[in-house]
């Protein structure tokens, strides 16, 4: 596996998911825009799809925002995993600051003083699946201050229903994530686990069990719809991880996306690179 190929599939993840979204993406704001009965939500999901139109036709990023860089990884078990794989993917990561362009987000959480490239003295923000095979998959997850802000972590009573706190919470929160948003939730683990299962409940929308598909009706209910102006979809998909806890904790955890759910994934293997 060449580095240059890890160095070009970071830029080339990055730069599809800054200026595209998915199509499972666009079909849920084009769905909720069918159903939407008030005006002014008609109207911010019209400028939605507006706006994801001209985004991807000029190839500039959807947001202002573009985010900090998240990466999934799926790196086979059999797989020798190349010692330059972090460092390859944050010289990516440079890179695609200065072509795509991106905004300069990094910066020192104590000094503020900004990094200039989206990376610094630590590496880009990985998370790490071990999968069958002898390939990698690298999935740019670009995350935005807005939605990250309104995300929240609580270690509840394990007497206390976490469905009801999860509902008004996101409720209370959803508008100044430019809503409509998408819900990630973990429940169970530990303080550090719970965030992390709400990460990747995000990567895996989305929800279609019983249970995922009662809180999002339970949060569009009573929910301030869309940009926090009314409206019926505040939330457009709701997916629910869980780790086993101790008998005396119940961790609970949201992790909120805008409506700019922006991924791309690419295939990287000893024959060069690939986007899914």
């Amino acid at each position: 596996m060449r580095r240059e190929d890890i160095v070009e599939a970071t830029v080339a993840v990055l730069a599809r998911a800054e200026t595209t979204l998915p199509s499972w993406v666009m079909e849920m704001i084009e769905e909720a825009a069918r159903e939407e009965t008030s005006p002014i939500a008609r109207s911010s999901l019209a400028a939605i799809g507006e706006n994801v139109k001209i985004a991807s036709s000029e190839g500039v990023p959807l947001c202002q925002d573009t985010g900090l860089p998240v990466f999934h990884l799926e790196i086979g078990r059999d797989l020798s995993i190349p010692p330059f794989l972090e460092e390859a993917m944050a010289e990516g990561v440079r890179k695609a600051t200065e072509t795509i362009p991106l905004r300069p987000n990094a910066v020192d959480p104590l000094t503020r003083k900004n990094t200039g490239d989206n990376t610094g003295r630590s590496m880009p923000d990985l998370i790490i699946d071990l999968v069958p095979g002898d390939g990698l998959r690298i999935t740019a997850f670009p995350k935005g201050a807005g939605s990250e802000n309104a995300s929240f972590l609580s270690m509840q009573n394990p007497a206390d229903d976490p469905l009801d706190y999860v509902v008004c919470e996101v409720a209370k929160r959803a508008g100044r994530a430019c809503a409509p948003v998408f819900v990630g939730v973990g429940i169970g683990g530990t303080f550090d686990l719970a965030p992390r299962l709400a990460k990747r409940a995000l990567f895996n929308m989305p929800g279609t069990s019983d249970l995922e598909l009662d809180l999002l009706s339970r949060i569009n209910e009573i929910g301030p719809g869309p940009m926090g102006l009314g409206g019926r979809a505040t939330a457009l998909a709701v997916k629910v991880e869980t780790a086993l806890c101790h008998t005396a904790s119940l961790p609970v955890a949201v992790n909120l996306q805008c409506w700019a759910n922006r991924s791309a994934t690419a295939r990287v293997g000893d024959e060069g690179w690939s986007i899914d």
